[in-house]
């Protein structure tokens, strides 16, 4: 999953980045409001965490402007703030869930995931698809019969990613944007490599290729 973080502390912004990439999130930073807009925008971003005291365009105009354009990313925002007035103008900008600093980071994991979960209409619990289980806290996948695969870091992001939309037909394009932060090197053919590293622990069958459109993990559970 990939995530963008707004934040004008860079001591504090690096540490998040730092703590959600141990966590298996590809992790975008800018630091300020009109990087933020345009970012948000433009990047298929699974969630945003949004400061709200930003340089050169404050977080609840942003928020507003990407709710106006109909971007439907979910938004935490992450504040000092603490005023209940400023929650209520931050939920009303369209803001889905509200965090104030200091936080800890495995509370702040578990809200993104559960705003993930919920924005691609997955069940808030365990991701379970095709008989596997997604172990998020020790980025691995159980399979019904209990055993554990490791994962390594881009291959629980894919495989996360693939899990939450079974069924999909997904391009390697699509994948990549995913997968990899906007500094990474974005070869799309490198996804065949771990679509292949997949396959070898968890079956052939799991991933199904449909030439030249992409690939399809699975099918939902009943």
């Amino acid at each position: 999953m990939r995530v963008l973080v707004v934040e004008d502390d860079l001591p504090l912004s690096q540490q998040i980045k730092r703590d959600l990439h141990k966590e298996g999130f590809a992790v975008d930073l800018v630091d300020n409001g009109v990087d933020a807009e345009y970012m948000g925008a433009e990047e298929p971003y699974d969630a945003i965490i949004l400061d709200l005291g930003l340089p050169q365009r404050p977080g609840l105009e942003v928020l507003s402007h990407w709710r106006e354009q109909e971007n439907k990313v979910p938004v935490i925002i992450l504040t000092a703030r603490d005023a209940w007035h400023e929650k209520v103008d931050g939920f009303k900008a369209g803001a889905d869930d509200y965090l104030a600093k200091p936080f800890h980071i495995e509370e702040l994991v578990a809200r993104l995931n559960v705003l993930i979960r919920r924005s691609q209409t997955q069940d808030i619990g365990s991701l379970r698809v095709s008989g596997l289980k997604l172990d998020e806290a020790h980025q691995a996948v159980v399979d019904n019969s209990g055993t554990h695969f490791e994962l390594t870091g881009t291959e629980f992001r894919l495989l996360r990613y693939m899990m939450t939309h079974p069924g999909v037909v997904l391009s390697k394009s699509r994948l990549t944007e995913h997968v990899y932060d906007y500094n990474s090197d974005r070869d799309s053919n490198v996804i065949e490599v771990y679509i292949k590293r997949l396959r070898n622990k968890l079956g052939n069958e799991i991933i199904k290729t449909k030439r030249g459109q992409g690939y399809i993990f699975g099918k939902p559970s009943p």
